[in-house]
């Protein structure tokens, strides 16, 4: 699949601002100053940019508590986001959701989610409104092995499959579930679930940045095209812990360094685009330049942006019809 100058800088942008973004948040976690807990995408960044390459604003996804790079993946501003992690009234939630609970519903975003397994029910409720409305609309659910294993994800891939829903379920697949394994705690395969809900199931690198925007042209091109839903099994591998702060003892040291090396998703797309001249690598060194310009100043207002007052509690709690 042929895939133009214009969108590969945007998504080598993407990623670079998602790798950025998270390796900044690791520092300024540390500081003390940001409330609530944090979970990086570092390392992932290929799939939420390879998928969300195929969707346009209209198009709606849901995400994990891992959902900052989903966020910036579909278009969410990222000092809005940095603001919200901080809980400052600037954020795009007014600081009131902190890192699990980004959204922004202006752009398809319905939020990262702090219940394991909680986007795919929201998904079956957007797919329906995209099919009932004829509005040539996708939903997709982003979920990882952990939820995997939930009632709510289970009872969604079949709910969008009895109803043909136009929906694609991506299992981000880093290995754990928390720190435990997924090849102890995932029975079977996750093809064979798929297939026992009368599904397609799509496999692919989610370190290599073309073969995600592969494997979703084929599902979220299935899914539009109104035959119904599909799931994406995504491998891949976060570089920190769970959450920021755990000491991550269940796997080596040696094993991450290995990753960082070798997997880092940002690294081969720079190889890949050098060999074949698609991009040269003093446009990809300006998007570096100009990103961390970007969460420099994100940072900085952040820092200074005021906070909620008392009288902001009760605003844009219920819904006013």
């Amino acid at each position: 699949m042929q895939i133009s100058h214009d969108i590969l800088l945007r998504s080598y942008r993407a990623m670079r601002t998602i790798r950025d973004f998270e390796e900044r948040l690791h520092v300024e976690f540390a500081t003390g100053e940001i409330p609530g807990f944090v979970h990086l995408y570092c390392g992932e960044e290929a799939s939420a940019v390879g998928i969300c390459a195929h969707l346009s604003e209209t198009d709606t996804i849901a995400s994990t508590h891992r959902g900052h790079g989903h966020c910036i993946a579909k278009g969410v501003a990222v000092e809005g986001m940095m603001a919200e992690i901080y809980g400052k009234k600037s954020g795009v939630c007014e600081g009131k959701g902190g890192s699990m609970h980004i959204a922004d519903l202006s752009l398809g975003m319905l939020g990262a989610n702090g219940i394991v397994g909680g986007g795919p029910p929201l998904i079956c409720g957007a797919a329906l409104s995209h099919k009932l409305l004829k509005d040539g609309g996708v939903a997709v659910a982003f979920y990882g092995d952990g939820a995997s294993n939930e009632g709510t994800t289970l009872e969604s891939l079949n709910l969008a499959s009895v109803w043909s829903l136009p929906a694609v379920f991506v299992l981000e697949d880093n290995g754990y579930g928390e720190a435990t394994a997924s090849s102890y705690a995932c029975a079977g395969s996750q093809r064979a679930r798929a297939e026992g809900f009368g599904m397609p199931y799509i496999e692919c690198d989610g370190t290599d940045f073309f073969a995600v925007h592969q494997a979703a042209a084929e599902a979220i091109g299935h899914a539009r095209s109104g035959k119904g839903p599909v799931m994406m099994h995504v491998h891949l591998a976060r570089w920190y812990g769970h959450f920021e702060g755990e000491a991550a003892s269940y796997r080596r040291p040696e094993d991450v360094v290995r990753l960082r090396a070798e997997k880092d998703c940002l690294k081969n797309f720079r190889e890949q685009v050098a060999s074949t001249s698609m991009i040269e690598a003093a446009e990809l060194d300006a998007i570096d330049k100009a990103v961390r310009a970007e969460i420099d100043q994100a940072v900085s207002k952040a820092k200074a942006d005021p906070m909620p007052e008392a009288a902001d509690l009760l605003e844009n709690v219920y819904v006013s019809y």
